[in-house]
């Protein structure tokens, strides 16, 4: 087991989800609800399923596209994605 990859995949994903809407989400259904165990548990196991499937989609791609497309190609989707929200984002 590669502890290095562990951790930098840990730290990633920790930093990015810090006030994130699933963060934000999860916080209000704590403040909802009497039994945190119960949003505790759903909300771990959505993140642990999520990722489940962004690890077998990218060992899929992985083997279609070469890396260096992957990351140029998820940087780019991000900043178009972060533009569109920018400029599109509500009201007409």
């Amino acid at each position: 087991m590669d502890f290095k990859v562990i951790l930098t995949t840990f730290g990633m994903i920790f930093l990015a989800e810090l006030g994130d809407k699933t963060q934000l989400a999860t916080f209000c259904f704590a403040a909802q609800n009497e039994s945190r165990a119960a949003v505790f548990i759903g909300s771990a196991t959505a993140l642990v399923l999520s990722s489940f499937l962004g690890v077998i989609c990218g060992s899929f791609v992985h083997k279609l596209v070469p890396p260096n497309f992957i990351r140029v190609g998820a940087g780019g989707l991000f900043v178009a994605l972060g533009m569109w929200m920018l400029f599109f984002s509500g009201s007409k």
